[in-house]
């Protein structure tokens, strides 16, 4: 018998093509997106909060996709994703599908000569938006005070987003940020919801 982790990792039969979501989970529920979900702990934590939704994991680094699929053995509402979370969002998540995107501690390529390998571009928020559901949110979480204020530049862009206070955010806390906050850096925090066209037309009249 195969082990229950294959069942929980995702295998698309193309990658050329959206996800059938009703395929991949056995039922429609909305959709929340880890985006590098690491080993899985945020993400099967916030499954087990929220039982009635339906938690996809992406991850780029097959050794952690395995820590997650076992640790999500008993959680029938995770799947796991390898694949870069740039070409998940922009190919292989259907249009207006996510309720919510989690990007939590993405890589700060903190040298100047790397920033261009940050993840959060305008390129990047286009396909978010198109993947989000209407008023669907983009949680975002760094411990770098200048990718986070690059991050707030770059979400102005347009009239893509409205930006939310999200101090407040009642999230699992990571490894990431737990050892960040041992080590006294502070935590910066973004929440984007979309804004679809018809409502930035009725909210300009």
């Amino acid at each position: 018998m195969a082990p229950f982790c294959s069942v929980i990792e995702l295998v698309p039969e193309t990658y050329f093509a959206p996800l059938d979501l009703l395929a991949t989970f056995g039922r429609e529920a909305p959709l929340h997106v880890d985006l590098g979900c690491g080993d899985g702990d945020l993400l099967c934590e916030l499954a087990r909060r929220y039982p009635q939704k339906n938690f996809l994991g992406v991850e780029k680094l097959a050794g952690r996709v395995a820590k997650a699929c076992r640790k999500s053995t008993l959680l029938e509402n995770v799947r796991v994703l390898n694949a870069e979370s740039t070409y998940a969002v922009r190919y292989l998540l259907p249009e207006a599908s996510v309720e919510t995107f989690y990007l939590l501690f993405p890589d700060p390529w903190p040298k100047r000569r790397h920033h261009r390998r940050r993840i959060v571009t305008n390129d990047f928020l286009d396909s978010i938006h198109r993947a989000l559901e209407s008023e669907g949110t983009l949680r975002i979480a760094t411990d770098q005070l200048d990718y986070f204020e690059q991050i707030g530049r770059v979400s102005r862009t347009g009239s893509r987003f409205v930006i939310l206070d999200s101090e407040n955010a009642d999230l699992p806390t990571t490894k990431f940020e737990r050892r960040f906050v041992a080590a006294g850096a502070p935590i910066y925090r973004l929440a984007l919801r979309k804004v679809s066209p018809v409502t930035w037309v009725r909210a300009c009249h």
